[in-house]
């Protein structure tokens, strides 16, 4: 996919399991929302295929639509509707849509159902956004930065909610810049960079085979010194300045540091 002379996806391949949720992850301008967007029909790549449910995107989209949910990175409701108005219309748009109510309650709509969309929190339009995309009870949801803007309350009920789509057999393709809900909730995950695919994996693929990290907790405030010397040896520091240690524990590297290794950059919004 080319937006004039910059090249925003190249070359790009990648599967997705059914029932399952993967995680595509990227620095700014890597090209995951044109990725997403591709494969939910709103672009038509210049060169390439690509197939949802073994459909085109774009020649399909007919029979393909009704299959889908997405959730857009920001927007998808009109300025002046209430949030429950727009849930309730967006329901009535499929044939056998989830019950409104039941979905409001689940993700805590309901005490700013009359609220009208531009008023709503960051948070809340994300939850209202997540809500669209989950009600015409889709075979695959693509939802982008579904927890963008959310209290951890919140966040976590989203999390729980993206977990049972799985189990009942949904697949759901996401984009996060929180590495740790990467981690927590993806199956498999997809880091890309500059367009390209760099790297594969479950989590624990990815960040095995790396060097531990330990981690200290003493029982009283250290001297101003202690990085110098715990460098050296810990148990020799220990022992100089009379600190008893409480535990050492051990682990190995996060999706987090995988991430850093490969790109040089932390995640942002696109």
């Amino acid at each position: 996919m080319r937006y004039g002379d910059k090249v925003a996806v190249d070359g790009l391949s990648l599967t997705v399991e059914r029932a399952t949720i993967t995680a595509v992850l990227g620095p700014n301008g890597a090209g995951k929302t044109t990725t997403l967007e591709t494969c939910e029909g709103y672009r038509r790549p210049h060169r390439g295929a690509v197939r949802v449910l073994g459909l085109d995107p774009v020649r399909d989209r007919r029979d393909l639509l009704p299959r889908i949910g997405v959730m857009l990175q920001g927007g998808g409701a009109w300025s002046g509707v209430r949030a429950m108005e727009m849930l309730d219309h967006v329901a009535r748009l499929h044939a056998h849509p989830l019950d409104t109510g039941m979905l409001s309650e689940r993700l805590g709509l309901g005490e700013c159902g009359r609220t009208p969309y531009r008023r709503l929190s960051g948070g809340q339009q994300q939850r209202l956004g997540l809500a669209m995309a989950l009600v015409g009870r889709p075979e695959i949801a693509f939802v982008d930065e579904p927890t963008a803007g959310m209290d951890p309350q919140a966040r976590r009920t989203t999390w729980e909610l993206l977990d049972e789509l799985r189990r009942d057999g949904v697949t759901v393709v996401l984009t996060t810049h929180y590495l740790d809900e990467a981690e927590q909730l993806a199956d498999q995950v997809h880091i890309i960079d500059r367009g390209r695919l760099i790297a594969s994996g479950t989590p624990e693929e990815l960040t095995r085979g790396s060097s531990a990290t330990v981690r200290l907790v003493v029982d009283q405030e250290l001297p101003v010194d202690a990085e110098s010397a715990l460098r050296s040896s810990v148990a020799r520091w220990s022992t100089e300045h009379g600190v008893g240690v409480r535990s050492i524990s051990f682990g190995s590297r996060t999706l987090e540091d995988v991430f850093l290794e490969l790109t040089g950059r932390g995640l942002g919004h696109e």
